[in-house]
């Protein structure tokens, strides 16, 4: 955010004064289905996956949260609903939390922070979209390369069923598209 928006230290010190430093282990849960969700995730080190599970526990990857990526349930932070996914850390992790009344204090107090906010939420949804669309039009090949160029530390920093989960596909499939 720091290099994204024109603040002065003090107000960039009042802004950074609402965020919590988290620490989490490998594995730690910090959003399953059911909870009520009042905070947003921003990744200073380690790796994310906000994932959903359907009736028969097959899991669907919805993000990989890396350094410098924003992650929650945002339908329960923003519609007060309980979490329809999960979120948990798939490496040890250093985030900053930002509940959502501090978020729209902040926003209220600072226009270049709502700015900031709207900008990240519109480059979220735009990502989304073309996730999505990717999947209506690409084949797994094409996906699976897709993923790799746009973030080559991927393959060795998540493990192999997880990029599998990220695709669609089974880990057999992901492995034919290594190898092949």
């Amino acid at each position: 955010m720091a290099n994204m928006i024109d603040l002065s230290s003090d107000a960039f010190e009042h802004v950074f004064s609402h965020f919590e430093l988290q620490t989490y282990k490998k594995g730690q849960v910090i959003i399953q289905e059911g909870d009520v969700v009042d905070h947003e995730y921003f990744v200073v080190e380690g790796c994310l996956k906000a994932f959903y599970l359907n009736d028969d526990l097959k899991m669907f990857i919805l993000q990989f949260a890396m350094p410098n990526w924003w992650t929650s349930d945002f339908d329960a932070l923003y519609s007060h609903n309980k979490a329809s996914i999960h979120v948990d850390c798939i490496t040890d992790a250093v985030v900053l939390r930002l509940s959502n009344a501090n978020r729209e204090k902040l926003c209220s107090e600072f226009h270049a922070v709502e700015h900031f906010f709207r900008w990240r939420t519109n480059k979220g949804y735009v990502a989304s979209q073309k996730r999505l669309l990717s999947f209506m039009n690409n084949d797994t090949k094409h996906r699976y390369e897709e993923l790799l160029s746009m973030y080559p530390q991927l393959y060795n920093l998540v493990p192999k069923n997880l990029i599998a989960a990220y695709l669609g596909v089974s880990r057999e499939t992901l492995s034919r598209l290594h190898n092949g």
